[in-house]
């Protein structure tokens, strides 16, 4: 199977392009590419497809092989994908998502696309959408227990559900990866949840870790950028655009209140590309996982 790996932020994915390959178990895939130690290493597993609705399709896979909605670091890299390899000479994109279709605006230098500005949409508040289980209709500036301790907590969808808390605590020094899971597996998210962890340093900069439901830690999460924004606007905490500074790098998040719309900008980079074989155990019911076109 030919790749591609890439990363936003440190966020990073094999990319596949399904119009050169078919990818007939992408589940059992993404588990195996996306292992540090015996695939190539990645935090999930992306293909690239023809749309009927758009100039192409976004399928995300977590490291887990569970389906993510939407992914803000994988589309910008999707983007200069398809772009980069000639799919298209366009600068203004849309991709199709289980989140809807997405509106894209390249940055091309030298010929090849270095940042891209994501139309992302609306926040979705309502506690049903997003979904959690919550009595009231909103679930924001609301505490919550997580093993024996209670945090303020804002949850907000874009596109995929995220809970975001902003702490006075140096994020970079909580253990995310004691309490990512037991926020990842609340009963009171169904579908559980994307958890962010965020300090306000001024009116314009965020500091932010994210715990990515089926993946763990990443470097970045695009989706919980723009969630952790429109969280900090709504309590008064910063400016409609903000600096995100991930572990990985930085994002500009715009939320638009008027038009409530929110837009992130941010690097796509090409690590590199290659050919994998998928192991033999990885092959199900006697029909190999992938075929060459």
């Amino acid at each position: 199977m030919k790749f591609t790996k890439m990363h936003g932020c440190g966020n990073d994915y094999i990319y596949v392009d399904l119009s050169k390959e078919t990818v007939n178990d992408p589940v059992r895939i993404a588990e195996f590419v996306s292992d540090r130690h015996f695939g190539i290493g990645s935090d999930g597993l992306i293909l690239i497809a023809p749309s009927e609705v758009a100039d192409f399709e976004m399928r995300m896979y977590n490291a887990d092989g569970s389906r993510g909605e939407m992914c803000g670091n994988g589309i910008r890299c999707v983007a200069k994908y398809v772009y980069d390899f000639g799919l298209t000479d366009k600068t203004d994109i849309t991709v199709e998502t289980l989140a809807g279709v997405k509106d894209l605006s390249l940055t091309v230098v030298d010929g090849k696309v270095s940042k891209v500005r994501v139309d992302m949409g609306s926040p979705e508040l309502l506690a049903t959408k997003i979904p959690v289980i919550f009595p009231e209709k909103q679930m924001i500036d609301e505490p919550l227990e997580v093993d024996g301790n209670i945090f303020r907590v804002n949850c907000i969808s874009m596109g995929n559900p995220h809970c975001v808390i902003f702490i006075d605590e140096d994020v970079r020094t909580i253990e995310l990866e004691k309490v990512g899971p037991l926020f990842e597996n609340h009963p009171i998210f169904p579908k559980r949840i994307n958890t962010e962890f965020a300090n306000i340093l001024d009116r314009k900069h965020i500091r932010m870790r994210v715990w990515e439901r089926g993946s763990g830690e990443t470097l970045a999460c695009g989706t919980g950028a723009c969630a952790t924004a429109v969280a900090a606007v709504l309590g008064g905490l910063c400016d409609n655009e903000v600096e995100l500074k991930l572990l990985g790098g930085d994002l500009t998040i715009e939320y638009d209140r008027e038009a409530d719309r929110v837009f992130m900008t941010g690097p796509a980079t090409t690590v590199f590309s290659g050919e994998i074989d998928i192991p033999a155990d990885f092959e199900k019911d006697d029909v190999k996982i992938y075929e060459r076109k």
